[in-house]
């Protein structure tokens, strides 16, 4: 089983507690997250982030398909990063490491996510046509989604890249 990566970065002219409390909020996952993935939280997010926090969503990654999603807040550092894991969902394996550091003008957020898909080769076969055309789409939604709220940092260039490991 193949386990492939995803690293991501984003760079906004904002405080880094303004970037923390809106990105430590499970609520503003929501806000994030494109209207066509049917994104909904069911519980979990009616308290301020901590270690050992069950979000539970639905979500559906595809027309005609919903299922549950459930993650694990496992590591929290006030102001530097998280970790959620998936602990029920359509992965077989999600780790998503969350880090926000202070640069010159504001802050770069950076994603981290070592993810696997299940179904064996079915499931390596479907990576590049489903799941890395649409992490990519979700990924281009948030940095529109995150650059209209907090504004465009300049002279910073953003990425996105897909590894397989």
């Amino acid at each position: 089983m193949k386990l492939y990566q995803l690293k991501a970065k984003q760079a906004f002219p904002i405080s880094k507690k303004e970037a923390w409390d809106f990105l430590s909020d499970p609520k503003n996952l929501k806000v994030i997250t494109p209207d066509h993935m049917g994104f909904n939280i069911l519980s979990g997010a009616d308290r301020p982030m901590f270690q050992g926090q069950i979000i539970q969503y639905i979500v559906k990654p595809f027309p005609g398909y919903s299922t549950k999603w459930v993650t694990e807040i496992t590591h929290v550092k006030e102001g530097e990063y998280f970790v959620d894991e998936q602990r029920f969902g359509p992965y077989a394996l999600w780790h998503h490491k969350h880090f926000i550091k202070e640069i010159q003008g504001g802050v770069e957020m950076e994603d981290v996510i070592d993810y696997k898909i299940p179904f064996g080769v079915l499931g390596q076969l479907a990576h590049p046509l489903l799941v890395k055309k649409q992490l990519n789409q979700i990924f281009q939604y948030r940095e529109i989604k995150l650059n209209e709220l907090f504004g465009i940092m300049e002279n910073h260039e953003n990425s996105l890249e897909f590894i397989s490991i």
